[in-house]
């Protein structure tokens, strides 16, 4: 199978990003993965036609820089779905650990940010995609999510300036509503999230924002699933 479309997609090695990444491989994609845990990647992802595997922490510019030499030619979708809850369970906001924050601010605000600029020149000229994982706490106030919410507001609002700013780019934020995730655990540890959704039953509306021609913008999945 050729593939001549070319994807980063960061946190691959399980979850959403996991399933985005099969799907896309399964539709002719090359896809770059990403995920901090090197051998769950290699392990979930060995053999799967089209995907390279990258391991590392998007937080590390070093690894960043790694990400983009392997697409010389550019990319036409960036998928930033890698995520850090924080402490698990989530303090309120006045116990919260600032060395913490900064960590979740790190991964969840900055490095999407610091990969776009790396892979814009490519995107422009491929006039590609740019997929921003968010999170409903990122616009509901709820308790003990001040930092993860937080995190993923502001990546909602560097990526609705990013739209504005960059019109040969579909940028995309991309609400994907509660789903069985690890991190969903992390956030109710003791309960059972095993009545979520699949992450598979999002990669419709992700796959949406990656081939269609819905307009930049935030997007709730269940509303785009075809």
């Amino acid at each position: 199978m050729a593939h001549d479309r070319t994807a980063v997609v960061t946190g691959a090695s399980r979850g959403l990003g996991l399933a985005l990444t099969g799907a896309l491989a399964r539709r002719g994609w090359r896809v770059i993965a990403d995920a901090r845990d090197g051998d769950r990647l290699e392990r979930t992802l060995a053999g799967v036609s089209g995907v390279t595997t990258i391991a590392g922490d998007v937080a590390d510019p070093g690894h960043r820089a790694t990400l983009a030499e392997a697409a010389p030619d550019g990319v036409d979708l960036l998928v930033n779905n890698a995520s850090a809850l924080g402490p698990s369970p989530q303090p309120p906001l006045a116990d919260y650990p600032l060395a913490e924050l900064e960590r979740v601010y790190a991964i969840d605000t900055i490095a999407p940010l610091a990969l776009i600029q790396l892979l814009l020149p490519g995107l422009r000229r491929r006039r590609g995609r740019i997929i921003d994982i968010s999170s409903d706490a990122a616009v509901e106030p709820y308790a003990g999510w001040g930092g993860y919410g937080s995190a993923k507001a502001a990546l909602d609002q560097l990526t609705a300036v990013l739209a504005a700013e960059e019109p040969d780019v579909r940028v995309y934020a991309c609400d994907p509503g509660d789903m069985n995730t690890d991190l969903q655990q992390q956030a109710f540890p003791g309960e059972d999230v095993s009545d979520r959704p699949s992450p598979e039953t999002v990669v419709p509306a992700l796959l949406r924002l990656a081939e269609g021609d819905l307009p930049s913008g935030r997007y709730v999945a269940r509303d785009i699933l075809p």
